[in-house]
C-alpha cells in the first residue's frame, strides 16, 4: 500500500519543498504503509490539450510526460496534497497534472496539507471540490501551514502543534485507508 505525497509546487525557490520533505520525513518513520514523495517538478508535465477525455483515455496518453505520470499516480493507492495556495485557490500546475488523468485518482482516499498566507485553507477548500469528482473521500483533518509566522528568515520551522496535526492526517488517512479495504 503506497501513500503518494504529491508536491504540488514547480514555482522556482519554492517553499512547499521544505514543507513536502517535512510531511515525507514524518512519514517515513511511520509503520504499516509505505509514503513516496513525488514532485511534481519532475514531470514537466503539458499543458493539458488532449483531444480525448483523460477518464476516456484508458491510461493511454499521447505525451510521453502525462504517461509518465499517469504510471506514478496509478502506482499509488491514496494520496496527500502538499499544496499552495495562489490567489485565493489552487495552484495552476498541480490543477493541470490532476485534470491530465482520470481514472488514475477515481476512489482513492486523499488528505491535504496545505502552506500559504493564512495556512493554505482556501485551496484545500477548492481541493475538496475538484477530488470530489473523482470520488476520492478525504479527510476532515488538515495540515494549515503559514508563510508568514513558519518561515522565519526563509526557513520551513513548523509551529509545534504542527507535529500533532500531521499526525492526525496521517491517522486519519490511514483508518480511511482501512476501512475502505
Amino acid at each position: 500500500m503506497t501513500i503518494g505525497i504529491i508536491l504540488g509546487s514547480t514555482r522556482h525557490g519554492r517553499v512547499g519543498e521544505a514543507v513536502a520533505h517535512w510531511v515525507d520525513e514524518a512519514a517515513q518513520a511511520r509503520e504499516g504503509f509505505d509514503y513516496a514523495l513525488i514532485d511534481l517538478i519532475d514531470f514537466r508535465l503539458p499543458l493539458f490539450d488532449a483531444e480525448t477525455v483523460p477518464m476516456a483515455a484508458n491510461k493511454s496518453y499521447d505525451s510521453a510526460e502525462v504517461t509518465r505520470w499517469s504510471e506514478a499516480i496509478d502506482a499509488c493507492e491514496a494520496f496527500i496534497f502538499d499544496t499552495p495556495e495562489y490567489n485565493h485557490s489552487v495552484p495552476a500546475a498541480l490543477k493541470n497534472a490532476v485534470d491530465s488523468l482520470g481514472s488514475e485518482w477515481s476512489g482513492k482516499p486523499v488528505a491535504f496539507v496545505g502552506y500559504g498566507a493564512v495556512g493554505g485553507v482556501r485551496a484545500v477548500e477548492h481541493w475538496r471540490q475538484i477530488t470530489a469528482n473523482f470520488e476520492m473521500p478525504n479527510v476532515r483533518n488538515q495540515v494549515a501551514v503559514s508563510i508568514m509566522t513558519e518561515f522565519p528568515e526563509g526557513r520551513f520551522t513548523p509551529a509545534p502543534y504542527q507535529a500533532d496535526a500531521l499526525t492526525a492526517v496521517f491517522d486519519d488517512l490511514e483508518a480511511l485507508i482501512t476501512r475502505l479495504r
